[in-house]
């Protein structure tokens, strides 16, 4: 029998960065700004970059910028086929592979909670009903009465669902309650996991919140100027229906409101903030300033060497 100081040592797990904190924060600035440390690859965890046409609103890297540093998963579909939380997984977990086969480093980049979670924990999807009948059931209660009463519902029966998804997202709500109705439990709850063969270093961006704030107004008001109005008016005129998940995200819902004279636009714009707003308290749920996992980052100019100092570090402790 060998020895152990004869046995080979394991070999170590791919290391991923996890980059992650509120909109606007400056993820992506931070992410391109390392990649003049070391040689990586971003993979979004964005909900909305996944959408062609949402450029504006998104605050989407630029062509210029993805020509600069390779990124997956934007721009991979239409607002009239959105993807499921299992093909973004899916997607995401063949681009992680591929980027450490290329000996690159990949960095998971994205406020979408949701997303980063199913593919850092490695979810395993809740059962669906095998005939239809719940979902269609629910299906036609939106077509009838809206999203409100489905929310009011998924409150009722499952107040942790509730907390934790996008509320203002029906295919989200119409999943939580499907699940929550088939089994008497709670949708977030019965996630099983089975963690994938990485080493993740979470690290997370803030700023205070007045701070942050103030940046969501510069933000919303330089997508205005950009022509933010006729990106989603453009979008609209291809036939893209108000009712689509990504024509109600956040800027697009609201200027939707403007554009079919349902509000004025500067009633638009504030909504816009508010929403945000929220929105980044969602957040909150996701990356805990508690969470032991995350490792916090005041998102100043200097951040991406306080990163990429922070991922030599992960490198030189690793346990194998």
């Amino acid at each position: 029998m060998p020895s152990p100081a004869s046995e080979a040592a394991p070999e170590p797990w791919p290391l991923v960065a996890v980059l992650v904190g509120p909109t606007a924060v400056g993820k992506t600035a931070a992410a391109l700004a390392l990649a003049r440390h070391r040689p990586i690859e971003i993979i979004s965890a964005d909900s909305r970059y996944l959408y062609r046409g949402l450029e504006l609103g998104t605050a989407k890297p630029t062509p210029a910028e993805r020509a600069t540093v390779p990124h997956h998963l934007v721009d991979v579909t239409t607002p009239d086929a959105p993807w499921s939380l299992s093909q973004y997984q899916a997607a995401a977990n063949a681009a992680l592979a591929a980027v450490v086969e290329r000996g690159r480093l990949p960095v998971l980049v994205g406020g979408t909670g949701q997303y980063v979670r199913a593919v850092v924990e490695g979810w395993q999807p809740p059962p669906s009903d095998p005939t239809g009948a719940t979902r269609a059931a629910l299906e036609q209660l939106l077509a009838e009465a809206g999203l409100a009463p489905l929310v009011a519902r998924l409150r009722a029966i499952d107040p942790a669902s509730a907390e934790q998804i996008d509320l203002r997202n029906p295919r989200r709500v119409l999943r939580a309650l499907e699940v929550a109705t088939l089994t008497g439990q709670s949708f977030v709850g019965q996630r099983t996991r089975q963690a994938p063969p990485y080493r993740f270093v979470w690290l997370g961006l803030t700023l205070p919140r007045a701070e942050l704030y103030a940046r969501i107004d510069a933000r919303i008001d330089a997508m205005l100027a950009a022509g933010l109005v006729a990106e989603v008016e453009g979008l609209a005129a291809h036939g893209f229906g108000w009712d689509l998940p990504a024509m109600s995200a956040l800027g697009y819902g609201q200027i939707g409101a403007y554009l079919r004279g349902e509000c004025s636009l500067a009633d638009a714009v504030q909504a816009i903030r508010r929403d945000t707003r929220q929105f980044v308290r969602r957040q909150a749920n996701w990356f805990r300033p508690t969470d032991p996992k995350i490792r916090w980052f005041s998102a100043n100019s200097g951040v991406a060497a306080e990163i990429d100092s922070a991922l030599t570090a992960a490198v030189a402790h690793s346990p194998y």
